[in-house]
């Protein structure tokens, strides 16, 4: 396992390795000193009675009431308990893994005032696996999720610990820690800011990187077996349009589909193919340019200080900036924005899977089902597939049109970060069934292709792969199984893997040497 040293902010990537276990994470001591030294400020500031939002007074509407010193370890109590209102089933161990790796980051700017204990206790949970029980649903902003998560250091609520659901406490013991017992300012600290919108946010972009490279593979083999015209893709013809996405985009399909006597054969069939095939490169590249923006957002948050209020300043002169930054407008828009290009993805994705199984306009049989009658076919998955578009559809709302008042008028307006996250998350669900679908359409068509001329070598080892994972589909066994191993075939590995498994890399193939091309190519699409 890798490790990855919290100096200076965590990139989005960098986040979502740690939250899906492939890296280790740990604090520099530039970090470590960077948070001791807030918490010294803090210190100094209730030493010297300096009136302080969420050190010495309350919360919310109650940011008025003044709260005595004997009291400020009650508070930080209480915020986390009053504030773990979460209701719903529980987030995914990945999702709670990468709030809590950008909670850590934002502790690390110094400017949230915890204790180093404080960070040091998340960082071992983090090491050791040990994942706080947080319901998914109730905030919205950034409240209730992280109370969940600062339960479980204080010995309260539930976390799963080796796969057994357990009381933090026994699970606090087993590890060999004692509860903590809170400072002033760390209860607000745990629950404040945008780490859970920034740490949703970055593994929706890792999960949507994967399935955009699958999305781009996946729509060059129904380009194929719907013999299309390759002029529409032209590089001479993308040149003309200055989006990177697109040019992205179009160059994998050029690479996946060259050598391809298929569409060789099928050169001047149409004049113009529909636009579902005609138009991968600009809607796939649209949603890469989408992405792209998302993720400097992302990066952005990761990199800001955003808690309220901010630490500064040194013990002999405290400063206290009571601000907004915790809101996470700009977060919550780009991850809307993600959600309607990832829903967009989704919907031409089922447009191509109509068109394989509609006899209408495929020239292959029915429903891409066996011959006789008495078979269906994929019919009933294209029903699904459009479901879940639909689903998607709804989904995309914006959440940061929802508004809301909370707090007693104190907080009379809301983004809806967390919210918009989340739901981006749902999509990209929802998106890797659709193409899962596309897929088994995809390689049901080349099984029913007459062939004389053969696929390109890179769509066919795509292919090839597949079915090396499941058979052609006869209406033999429930349609759902598979389409839950196409699911996970895409989770598996990416696209890019399969082919330089096969010697058949990207550049250096085109330039006669197989071998590790994808992995070495300049974030290029396939």
């Amino acid at each position: 396992m890798s490790r990855i040293v919290v100096d200076g902010p965590l990139s989005w990537s960098q986040l979502a390795q740690i939250a899906e276990g492939e890296a280790k994470l740990e604090l520099s001591a530039a970090a470590d000193a960077r948070i001791a030294a807030a918490h010294a400020v803090v210190r100094a500031i209730v030493a010297r009675n300096i009136r302080a939002y969420g050190v010495n007074t309350g919360v919310g509407a109650l940011a008025d009431v003044i709260i005595p010193p004997e009291q400020l370890a009650a508070l930080s109590r209480n915020i986390l308990m009053s504030h773990a209102a979460g209701v719903g089933a529980p987030l995914g161990v990945a999702e709670t893994r990468a709030i809590m790796a950008a909670t850590v980051s934002s502790f690390a700017h110094g400017r949230s005032g915890v204790r180093p204990l404080v960070v040091e206790r998340l960082v071992a949970l983090l090491s050791r696996g040990c994942t706080p029980v947080v319901p998914r649903q109730g905030s919205v902003g950034y409240l209730s999720h992280r109370a969940h998560i600062g339960l479980a250091l204080i010995g309260q609520g539930a976390v799963v610990l080796d796969g057994r659901l357990s009381p933090a406490s026994e699970a606090l013991a087993l590890m060999g820690f004692e509860p903590l017992v809170l400072e002033a300012k760390e209860g607000l600290s745990l629950v404040n800011g945008t780490p859970c919108a920034a740490g949703l946010g970055g593994l929706a972009l890792r999960r949507a990187q994967r399935l955009m490279d699958w999305a781009d593979a996946i729509a060059a083999m129904s380009f194929e077996t719907q013999r299309s015209q390759l002029s529409a893709i032209a590089p001479s013809a993308m040149v003309l349009h200055k989006s990177p996405g697109l040019h992205q985009v179009a160059a994998g399909l050029n690479r996946l589909l060259a050598g391809s006597d298929m569409l060789a054969a099928a050169s001047g069939r149409m004049t113009q193919d529909p636009l579902s095939l005609r138009s991968i490169p600009q809607v796939h590249g649209a949603v890469r340019d989408v992405w792209a923006e998302t993720a400097r957002v992302v990066d952005r948050e990761l990199a800001s200080a955003t808690d309220n209020p901010a630490i500064a300043g040194s013990p002999a002169a405290p400063e206290v900036h009571s601000q907004a930054h915790p809101v996470g407008a700009a977060i919550g828009l780009a991850m809307d924005q993600l959600a309607i290009a990832l829903a967009q993805l989704g919907m031409i994705s089922e447009r191509r899977l109509d068109r394989m199984v509609n006899p209408l306009v495929s020239g292959l049989p029915a429903f891409l089902a066996q011959p006789g009658g008495a078979s269906s076919g994929l019919m009933i998955a294209q029903y699904t597939a459009a479901s879940l578009v639909a689903e998607n559809r709804r989904l995309a709302a914006p959440a940061g049109l929802d508004g809301g008042v909370t707090s007693g008028l104190q907080e009379d307006m809301l983004c809806h970060a967390t919210p918009a996250a989340l739901k981006a998350l749902d999509i990209l669900g929802n998106l890797q069934a659709i193409l899962a679908i596309e897929l088994l359409a995809a390689c049901q068509s080349y099984d029913f292709l007459d062939r004389p001329a053969p696929p390109a070598p890179r769509t066919r080892a795509l292919y090839e792969a597949v079915r090396g994972q499941i058979d052609p589909y006869a209406d033999d066994r429930p349609l759902s199984e598979d389409i839950a191993a196409a699911a996970a075939f895409i989770a598996r590995r990416p696209p890019a893997a399969i082919l330089d498994g096969a010697g058949l890399g990207l550049e250096e193939a085109e330039r006669g040497r197989p071998g590790a091309a994808l992995r070495q190519a300049r974030a290029v699409s396939l």
